[in-house]
Formats: structure tokens, sequence, C-alpha cells
């Protein structure tokens, strides 16, 4: 049987078929053509898409950089461009470009697709009806919104009655540059203006949020006599609005100083935040994120320059703001508001934070009474300085603590101590507390172990009947996420997640658990090498393999593999787990050794090999005379294939006689 040439030079993989089609029924569950994934996927450059939510650096053909699906110090995340596939050594997480974009995002397998379509300029096509007009109508509300954004900026920047907004803005230090930058816009002081100019009807106007129908049956703008912020999702696409009223206006039925858009299928307040569409590159950057509450502390923080900075849209911090942040990479969250206001609650959530995504909560060292908005304006050095200087959140609070103590009475600090151990006793991890215990015993002068049996007590009163140390009421102990385990695929329900139609797609790699260590080093020597060469050297090495020469069932079947499929992407899509585990880890990895000699080392390995097994069974063999022959000749070669200008007759006879011995194999 003569030897296919497993592998393929590196090249567009979506030109060629999918390893396996999409039946008719799961087209209908999925809803995009086969043809139109295969398109995003050509035309998403992975290492541009990657690097909004990873730093990468260049290493000889491969990118590297720190996993987002597990913590990590030493970067094992690998992208290979030309192959567009991705692998992580850590965690073993693979993947292609939509699976990237699907686990990073938490998406399901079409809104990755059109994430991915929207970037690279794609109009996609459904096989199913009620799907495709489900993308639509998503659409047309997201056109909706842009003409919304642009109608109130126009009225802002020429409408006469805009002006005392324009100057409010300039009071403010926004001047028109920043206006025309982050599109601010005006609301005017009617019932129904915005809803008329963009002819909404009634369900345009609720879905998108800028309508509703009052009392009296007609269609009312829901914004009025307010400067509107447009909010952006974290691709760019406007979802809401913040509307602020200028001072001394409030009037019955437009109260309040901010009012944000109602939940809209855009728009979830919990899980956007205002500004990440400008910072989530820089977040990824530098690994860190700043938290506001205003819209323009978010401006003024930019304009300092520290691009980081998002604001939470009317609410306060979630846990999905947190989960957002961590997946583009923050490991640090700068607090730039009054953290020591929001009390023991919010301190439980900073620590659950901390130990679940592994990041740091901080707080900026901002003047007292200022808001960053106005540090930016007044000493934009000064804003700088306030982040690059922020403390960890349990080091705020015991400063906090001992700046209103009287530490020159024995009462005084004895209370400044109650009050410290009692913000400490909160902190779930032993070690930094005891850090903290000394401090407070060096400024309260009490001996540490005293400090230490009141801090037991404390937290003893604090835990719950029958818990272990440490743990809290409402902890999520136990959960994939306190656990920092990498992202598990197999948690995704067909609702949730695409449809079983997923696993229909090249597309469907996803990531998987840990623990395959094992398995990785027993994969290891010359056959893996010989492997890495059939992926990225295929025409200098394919004369010599052969499916005989791999023993490893999962290197065996990396061959079958690339044997079986026109492309690499085809061979992963179509291989089993395991198989394709190996597979993925192979094409981000580039050989270590010239393609040949990887090849005379594999060679010798199964040639001593076989002398193993003709020595075990050669006395209960039928042909004694056979035996001994076959072993001279194994022990000829094995002295051939050391010999550069023998090598490779000595090579191509082994493969001959293993051919004739064994059986294709292939």
């Amino acid at each position: 049987m003569p030897r296919r040439r497993p592998g393929v030079a590196a090249g567009d993989a979506a030109n060629s078929p999918p390893a396996r089609r999409a039946t008719a029924g799961s087209l209908a569950l999925m809803g995009i053509l086969d043809e139109d994934v295969a398109a995003v996927r050509a035309a998403s450059d992975i290492v541009g898409v990657i690097s909004q939510y990873v730093q990468l650096r260049r290493e000889g053909q491969r990118w590297k950089g720190l996993c987002p699906f597990h913590s990590e110090k030493t970067p094992s995340f690998s992208v290979n461009a030309n192959e567009g596939v991705w692998y992580c050594f850590g965690c073993q997480a693979r993947g292609d470009v939509i699976t990237f974009v699907r686990e990073v995002e938490h998406l399901g397998f079409p809104e990755a697709v059109e994430s991915l379509a929207a970037r690279a300029g794609i109009t996609l096509r459904y096989s199913d009806r009620n799907e495709a007009e489900g993308r639509k109508r998503r659409t047309r509300l997201v056109e909706i919104m842009d003409r919304a954004v642009a109608w109130y900026h126009e009225r802002l920047l020429s409408a006469p009655d805009a002006g005392a907004a324009r100057g409010y803005l300039r009071k403010r230090g926004l001047d028109g540059d920043v206006v025309r930058e982050y599109q601010l816009g005006w609301a005017p002081d009617a019932w129904d203006a915005l809803c008329r100019a963009l002819r909404l009807d009634e369900q345009d106007a609720r879905d998108t949020g800028l309508g509703r129908v009052n009392q009296r049956g007609r269609l009312q703008d829901h914004f009025r006599a307010r400067v509107l912020f447009p909010i952006h999702d974290a691709e760019g696409h406007p979802v809401s609005f913040g509307g602020r009223i200028l001072p001394g206006t409030e009037a019955p039925g437009n109260q309040g100083k901010y009012k944000n858009t109602t939940e809209t299928p855009l728009y979830s307040k919990s899980r956007v935040l205002y500004g990440l569409d400008r910072a989530k590159s820089a977040i990824v950057r530098d690994g860190a994120a700043v938290i506001c509450e205003g819209y323009t502390d978010v401006i003024g923080f930019r304009r300092a320059g520290v691009p980081l900075a998002v604001a939470t849209c009317g609410t306060a911090l979630t846990d999905d703001h947190v989960a957002l942040l961590h997946r583009f990479a923050a490991r640090r969250l700068v607090l730039a508001f009054d953290a020591d206001g929001a009390g023991q609650a919010a301190a439980e959530r900073f620590y659950e934070w901390e130990r679940q995504h592994d990041l740091e909560v901080a707080v900026a060292d901002l003047p007292a009474g200022q808001d960053p908005a106005d540090v930016a304006q007044s000493d934009p050095d000064r804003l700088v300085a306030a982040v690059d200087k922020a403390t960890p959140f349990l080091r705020f609070r015991l400063d906090r603590v001992f700046v209103t103590a009287d530490l020159a009475t024995n009462e005084g600090r004895a209370r400044a101590a109650e009050r410290a151990l009692a913000a400490i006793a909160e902190h779930p991890t032993d070690l930094v507390r005891d850090t903290y215990v000394m401090d407070v015993a060096s400024r309260c002068r009490f001996e540490p172990d005293r400090l230490r049996a009141q801090l037991e007590r404390l937290r003893s009163r604090a835990r719950p009947a029958g818990g272990p140390a440490g743990a809290r009421p409402g902890g999520r102990a136990g959960t994939r996420a306190v656990r920092n385990e990498p992202p598990d695929p197999r948690r995704d329900s067909p609702d949730s997640r695409g449809g079983a139609a997923d696993a229909g797609h090249p597309s469907s790699v996803a990531p998987q658990p840990g623990g395959n260590g094992a398995r990785q080093a027993e994969q290891e020597g010359p056959a893996a090498e010989v492997l890495r060469h059939a992926i990225h050297d295929p025409e200098v090495v394919s004369r010599w393999l052969a499916g005989e020469l791999f023993d490893d069932s999962v290197q065996g079947g990396v061959y079958r593999a690339l044997l079986g499929a026109d492309t690499h992407a085809a061979a992963l899509a179509a291989a089993p787990p395991e198989i394709a585990d190996l597979l993925a880890r192979l094409l981000v990895e580039e050989p270590t050794s010239e393609p040949f000699d990887a090849v005379r080392r594999l060679l010798t390995e199964v040639a001593r090999r076989r002398i193993r097994t003709l020595r075990l069974v050669g006395a209960a063999s039928g042909d004694p005379a056979q035996a001994l022959s076959d072993l001279a000749f194994l022990n000829r070669a094995i002295d051939d294939l050391r010999d550069p200008g023998a090598a490779a007759d000595a090579a191509d006879r082994l493969l001959a006689w293993l051919g004739q011995r064994v059986g294709d194999g292939g």
C-alpha cells in the first residue's frame, strides 16, 4: 500500500472540506451555514483576536503568553498563526479562533461565529428561518441604537436648547474634542422627539429602551433634558445610555441625578461596563483594570493617561463584572471610589473575587472628598499616582482605622486593635491575616500572640457551626471557579451553547480539563518529534513514515488522523479527544532537531524494540534460523543508521522489512 504523506503544508484550512459535514438536522440547530463558518475562520487573524485578551510575544514561528483559562506566572499558552490553532501546555486547553472566542467570552458557537463575522465584515447566512430572524432582530436593534447615538450627539453639538448642556460639560473639563470622541449627546426636554425622529414603533422603542408607552397610550422618550453618555458592549456596539441631569433642573417626572436605560435584549447593567470597549486592550497589556462609579471618571482617567478605567452603570460591582474583566486578563482591580463605605458585605465579595479569580483588589489613593473626574481636571499627575500607589484592600481598611484612632492612650489603642482585628478576621488567608496582626501589634503595643487569640475568637464566632476553618456562609468552595480549574466545555448544555450541532464543526475542539501530565511525559521522545516534523516539514520526512513506527496508540492515532485528512484543521476536528489533544499540542510546537535526525532516532528505537521482542520469543519460535537472521539484520540496520552516508538506505531497508513483518499498519 503506497504511503500517503500525512499532513499538508501550512495553509488555509477553511478552503478545504470540513472534516465532518453537519447534517441537515444539525444545521437547523446550528443556524449558520458551514461555508460561512469556514469563511469566518479563514478571515479571522487568530493572533490579532487573541491579542485582545492575552498579551502575546513572538518566539520563533509561534506566539506565547499567559493562559486566560487558568492562573499561571510562566507563559504556557502558544499560538500557531499559520495553522490557526492555540494550545496551553499548562491546562491542555486547545482549539481554533472560534473556540477561543467561545470560551473567553462565554458564548455559544453561533454567537462566537457572529462576533468574528462582525469583525471581519462577513454577512452570515442561516439555514433556519427563525434563527436568521432572531439574529436580524438583534442587528436591527443595534442599528437603531447607532442612529440614536448619532441623533442625540448632533443635538448636543448644534441644537439651541443644548446650550446649557454644552456649558455644563465645558465646566467639567469636557471640551468639544471629548464630546466628539465619546459621542456624548443631549436629550431635549420633549416628550417624544427621538421616537418621532427615528420613527420608532412601540416594539423597537421598548426593545432598545429608548421609549415606552405612557399612561395616555402615547409613545414617549425614555430620556428628557439630560446629557447622555452612550454605553457600548465589549465589542463596541451601542447597547444603552446613561443620562446625567443638569444641576438644578430636576422636575416632576424627571428626577434623579443619573438615569440609565432599562434592561433590554441588548443590555444588562450587571454585565456591562462603561468604557470596556476602549480599555480592554490596555487591560490585557497591563493585567489591571480601574473601577469607577461615573462616566466622567472613566473619561478623566483616560485623559490623564490611565486607559484602564471602566465604570459600573448605576449598580454595584457584580460577580459578572469581575468575571468579565478576568476574561480580559485583569489580575489586579483598582477601586477608584469609596471602597470603605461599602462595608463588610463588600469585603466578603472582594476577598471571594481574589480567591475565585486569583486576582488582587486594591484601592486608589484619591484625595479625600474628590472623585476621579475632579482630580483629572485639577491635577492629572495626582490621578496617575493614585493608581500607581493603590494599596491592597485590607491595608486600606486598616489605614482608615488608624487614621482616626487615638494611639496615645491605652483605651484608644485597645479600641483601634479591636476594630483592626475585626477587619483582619474577614480575610480568608492565614498568612495574610498573620502579617497584618504583626502590624497591629506593633502599632498598638500588644503582644502578637494575644492578638492572635482574639482574632481566632472573632473568626470562631463568624464561622458556621460544624464548618471548617476559613469557611463562610454562602461560600462557593468546591465550585469550578473557586478551584480555579480551566473552562470545561462539557458543562455546556445544548440550549446554552448553541446546540448539539456544535460537535459537527471543525471549530468545536474545546478546552479540556487538566491532569494529562503523565500522558504528555509518555508521549515525548523521537516518535513525538517525528510527528512534529510530519506536521511542519512533511515534504522532508514523508518518505520514512509508516504506521508501524508508532507503538503508542495515541501517537499512532495522530499519524492516522494526519493521513486521513486533507488539512490539519480537518484532522483536529475528526480526532477523538485524547488524540486531538496531542495533535493540537504538536501543531503549536516547533521541532527541536533536524528532520532526518529525528527519523534516525525513531527507527533506531523501533529496531531495538524489535530486537527485544525477538529475543523474548526467539527460543519458542518455530524458525530459530529466521529469528537469528532478523536479529542480525536489525543490528546491522542500527549500525548503518549511525553512519551519515548509509543512514538513508538503512532507513529504507528497515521500513521495507517492517512492512513485510508487521503489515502496512497505516
